[in-house]
């Protein structure tokens, strides 16, 4: 029962951190055409509470999905593929870590030390946000892959064990 827990709550939440960079995505290509005015007013106020509410789910998920290659981890058909899905949310973190959150503080020091320079410092860092954002989305998107996989390997193994005890019955 505690591994089904553990499986829900990896998949749960590396869903809910899969929508934060979802919606990065599908903003890219119009956000690439604003002027850096409109950038900086869009990027300041709809991003608000991502880092907090996103940040949580990103943790949760990849604390989540160890948790369950942990529990798994004798099971060689499902463990692979949930290690995978591990590793690819903790790399989505890495690289949001690496591209991604130097250049919210870098926004940060400008808009605390030259708010008007802050649509000239965004219309600089955009590409390096925006492309981190979508790496970010394309690993954590094989990452929800790899577990779903796991489960499924998972629900086939059991299926099959179902099968074979069915049959055994009947001599």
């Amino acid at each position: 029962m505690a591994l089904n827990v553990w499986r829900f709550l990896a998949l749960l939440l590396a869903a809910l951190a899969l929508t934060m960079e979802s919606a990065h995505v599908l903003e890219l290509p119009q956000k690439l055409h604003y002027d850096a005015q409109m950038y900086a007013a869009v990027n300041d106020t709809l991003y608000r509470y991502f880092a907090l509410v996103g940040g949580a789910y990103q943790a949760g998920s990849i604390a989540a999905a160890a948790a369950l290659a942990f529990l798994v981890r004798r099971r060689r058909h499902s463990f692979p593929w949930t290690l995978a899905g591990a590793v690819l949310l903790a790399l989505a973190f890495a690289v949001w870590l690496a591209v991604v959150q130097p250049v919210n503080v870098e926004i940060g020091d400008v808009g605390r030390s030259a708010p008007d320079a802050v649509p000239v410092a965004w219309a600089r860092l955009r590409g390096r946000w925006e492309w981190g954002h979508a790496a970010g989305f394309v690993l954590q998107l094989g990452g929800f892959c790899a577990l779903l996989i796991s489960a499924l390997v998972e629900i086939r193994r059991a299926e099959r064990s179902r099968a074979y005890d069915s049959r055994s019955d009947l001599v």
